[in-house]
């Protein structure tokens, strides 16, 4: 099965050139040169931010590529997207990410590529919403400043993930009563600078470059949220 690293920040990790998870993104592909992929469509295909990924991602590291979905460069998405071995989900606007890449025909190609068995070394990664993205739903500043549920994803985990765990006060309150209401399921939560990875659907680790982690698992159990902290390792 395909690989799926969570982490709870997008570009805040982006900008961490030297942080060892990228290097475990990059290690689980097997490859000495993997193909990385970014896809910055939750900040509109943002300059800086592409700039910020082709300095982490670098050509001494990994073959890095991006694809602009607002100013489309291809007519066959599919042919090319399912030649990279990391694709690489920025941050940002989550709720407007979706539409763009159910409109672009994205959301299918990414889906299809994680069911295909052929793709067992392949990683889905990023922050934030480039976290979200890829379970049933979790919470969002799409719609303003003050966060609501997103109760959608491409989930290939089941239940919710929560990042920014420990950087945002809104955020777990709003994850309990989500949870107790029903309007998100049980799932998973991190801090910023932690990621959780899993293969196919399957928790393996969760992984931190700081001795500070905040890695969770979030249950309801009777009429209370119960949050349960994972093993983290070290990086």
């Amino acid at each position: 099965m395909a690989h799926i690293v969570a982490t709870g920040a997008g570009k805040v990790m982006m900008d961490r050139r030297d942080d060892p998870t990228h290097e475990y993104i990059l290690n689980l592909t097997g490859k000495s040169r993997p193909r990385v992929l970014f896809v910055g469509t939750a900040t509109g295909d943002r300059p800086d931010y592409i700039l910020s990924f082709y300095q982490t991602y670098d050509s001494d590291r990994c073959a890095p590529h991006h694809l602009p979905l607002f100013s489309r460069e291809r007519d066959d998405l599919r042919s090319w997207i399912t030649e990279f071995d990391v694709i690489h989900v920025g941050g940002g606007n989550t709720a407007n990410m979706y539409d763009v890449w159910r409109r672009q025909g994205v959301w299918d190609i990414f889906t299809d590529m994680f069911n295909d068995p052929a793709n067992e070394n392949l990683v889905f990664t990023g922050g934030s919403a480039g976290g979200i993205c890829w379970f049933d739903g979790g919470t969002t500043d799409s719609y303003g400043p003050t966060l609501q549920v997103l109760p959608e994803g491409l989930g290939f985990v089941p239940g919710s993930f929560s990042p920014h765990y420990d950087a945002e006060g809104q955020r777990r309150p709003l994850v309990h009563r989500a949870l107790l209401d029903g309007s998100l399921g049980a799932g998973w939560a991190c801090g910023n600078l932690d990621s959780l990875h899993f293969n196919g659907s399957d928790f393996v680790t969760a992984i931190s470059p700081t001795k500070d982690s905040l890695a969770l698992t979030l249950t309801v159990e009777n009429g209370a949220v119960v949050e349960t902290p994972l093993p983290v390792l070290s990086l």
